[in-house]
C-alpha cells in the first residue's frame, strides 16, 4: 500500500515508518520503499524493518522499472509498505505530474491511504479528502489517517463530515510532541548521525500507530493490490575476478547517501565494497582498487573530515596514481581543496562552501566527453540537491551538462559531480567503473586528460 498526504509536513514519514515498525513487531516481513530520490526517509524505513532500503522514481528509473525493482526489493516480504513525496499528485515540474507518488501508485497499482494534518482544520478535512478521491479516477484511495487531531470532540467532528465522502477513517492519531523528527534543510536528520535516538524514536512511534490505527484493517487493505506480474529487477552479473577486488564507499554520518541497488550492482561486477568512515578510518582498505564516494552532510562534519589528515592524504595520493574514483554531491565536496575554509582531500582544484541558496530538482544531463563513467553524449537522468557551490564549477572536462551548462570534473579516472544518478536506471555506469577497477588501467570507457590536482 502507498502512505501518501496532501503535501509536505503533514506526517507521511512518521505514519509509515511507524506503521512498518507497528507491524513488524507483529511478526510480519515488511519492505519498505520511498517514492522519489530521497535517501534520508529509507534510512528511517530500513531502522523500521532490518532490511535494505529502497526508492521507486519512474524519472530516475524508468517507468518499465518500478514494478520490477518493487518485485525485487520486496521479496521474501508479507508486505509492501511505499512512502510517497510531497502532495499525492505532485510530479517533476512540467510534467503533469510524472514520477508523483500517484504516478507510481498507478504503476503498482496500490490502494493508497492519505494522511492529513487536521490540526488546523474540522470538517474542511472532508472537502480535502473528497478533492483528492475524486482528483484521479486512476488512483484508488481507500482510506484516510487523520494526524495532530487535538482531541475526542476535534476527531468526531471530522469522521462526522467523512461520513458522506464514503472515504473510511483508517486511523485517527492525536498530537504527539515525542514523536518529533528533527529535520534539516534538505529533511530529517539522517538515521547515520543520530542511531540510538532513532531506534528509540521508532519504539514511539510503532506505539503511537498500534494505539491510533487498525493495523488489521490496513493489512487487509495491502492484500486487496493487484498482483504484480513481470520480471523480477536483478544486477547483471558480470565476469569475475577469481577473488573479488576491494572498492571503498564511502560511509558513516558524514556520507549516508547511497542507494541500495548500487552496493549490489558493483557487488554483481564482482567487487568487494567495504565501507570507509573519512570521519574515523585513517587509510584506505588493504588492496583498495577504486574508491565511491556519495552524498551526505560533510559541511556539518567538515571539523572533524579536516582533522583527519591520514585518509585525506591516502585519497589524494591513489587518485594521483590513477586509482578510479566516482563522488556524487558530498562526495564532489571531500575531493575539493577546503569546504568552508576546512582542508578536503584535494584531488580537485576547487573549493566549496555553504551558501544561503539551494538547488533542488530532476536533471536530464549527457556527458560532454567520454569518461570513467560515461561515453561522449550519453544520457542520463538524475536529481541534483544541496546548498553549497563550487569553484570553479567544473573542470578542464565537465561530468555532466544539462541547461546549456557544464558541471562537475570527469577524466579517464575521475568522475565528481553533484548530479545524483540511481544506477539501476543505467546499469552501464556501474560496469564502466568495474571494468577501469578491475583493468587497473586509464580509460575505461574513453581517454581523458589526467583531472586537476593539487
Amino acid at each position: 500500500m502507498v502512505i501518501a498526504a496532501p503535501g509536505s509536513g503533514h506526517g507521511k514519514t512518521t505514519v509509515a515508518a511507524g506503521l512498518m515498525a507497528a507491524l513488524r513487531d507483529r511478526g510480519m516481513v515488511v519492505s519498505g520503499h520511498k517514492v522519489g530520490p530521497d535517501y534520508i526517509d529509507p534510512g528511517y524505513h530500513a531502522l523500521a524493518t532490518a532490511r535494505p532500503p529502497r526508492n521507486l522514481d519512474p524519472f530516475l528509473q524508468g517507468e518499465h522499472r518500478v514494478v520490477p525493482l518493487l518485485l525485487h526489493g520486496a521479496a521474501g516480504a508479507d508486505i509492501a509498505v511505499i512512502e510517497g513525496v510531497m502532495g499525492l499528485f505532485d510530479g517533476a515540474l512540467g510534467t503533469e505530474g510524472f514520477a508523483s507518488t500517484a504516478h507510481v501508485a498507478r504503476l503498482v497499482d496500490a490502494p493508497v491511504v492519505l494522511v492529513v494534518d487536521a490540526s488546523a482544520a474540522s470538517r474542511s478535512v472532508a472537502a480535502t479528502v473528497l478533492g483528492f478521491a475524486r482528483y484521479d479516477p486512476g488512483v484508488r484511495l481507500a482510506g484516510v489517517i487523520l494526524n495532530k487531531l487535538g482531541s475526542s470532540r476535534h476527531e468526531e467532528e471530522i469522521r462526522a463530515a467523512l461520513i458522506p465522502t464514503g472515504v473510511p477513517v483508517l486511523g485517527a492519531l492525536r498530537r504527539n510532541d515525542i514523536v518529533h523528527t528533527p529535520s534539516r534543510h534538505l529533511g530529517l536528520v539522517p538515521v547515520g548521525e543520530r542511531a540510538e535516538r532513532a531506534r528509540r524514536l521508532l519504539v514511539d512511534l510503532a506505539g503511537w500507530l498500534a494505539d491510533g490505527v487498525d493495523l488489521a484493517a490496513l493489512v487487509r487493505l495491502a492484500g486487496q493490490a493487484s498482483p504484480l506480474t513481470g520480471e523480477v529487477w536483478q544486477p547483471e552479473r558480470r565476469a569475475a575476478p577469481a577473488h573479488p577486488v576491494p572498492v571503498a564507499v564511502a560511509a558513516g554520518p558524514a556520507f549516508t547517501f547511497r542507494y541500495t541497488e548500487t552496493v549490489e550492482l558493483l557487488t554483481a561486477c564482482g567487487l568487494d565494497v567495504v565501507d570507509l568512515d573519512p570521519l574515523r578510518d585513517k587509510a584506505l582498505p588493504e588492496g583498495c582498487a577504486g574508491l565511491y564516494f556519495g552524498g551526505g552532510f560533510p559541511e556539518v562534519h567538515a571539523e572533524e573530515l579536516a582533522a583527519n589528515r591520514d585518509l585525506r592524504a591516502d585519497v589524494a595520493r591513489a587518485a594521483r596514481r590513477g586509482m578510479p574514483v566516482v563522488a556524487e554531491c558530498a562526495g564532489l565536496l571531500y575531493l575539493c581543496r577546503e569546504l568552508d575554509g576546512r582542508p578536503m582531500a584535494g584531488v580537485l582544484a576547487a573549493t566549496a562552501r555553504m551558501t544561503s541558496r539551494g538547488a533542488l530538482g530532476y536533471r536530464t544531463a549527457t556527458a560532454p566527453s567520454a569518461n570513467l563513467l560515461a561515453g561522449e553524449g550519453h544520457r542520463v537522468t538524475g536529481h541534483e540537491f544541496h546548498r553549497t557551490e563550487v569553484v570553479p564549477t567544473q573542470g578542464e572536462t565537465a561530468a555532466w551538462r544539462w541547461d546549456g551548462r557544464g558541471e562537475g570534473f570527469a577524466s579517464a579516472t575521475l568522475h565528481a559531480s553533484y548530479l545524483h544518478v540511481h544506477w539501476a536506471g543505467y546499469p552501464e555506469l556501474a560496469g564502466n567503473f568495474a571494468r577501469a577497477v578491475l583493468s587497473g588501467r586509464t580509460g575505461a570507457v574513453g581517454q581523458g586528460r589526467a583531472h586537476p590536482t593539487r
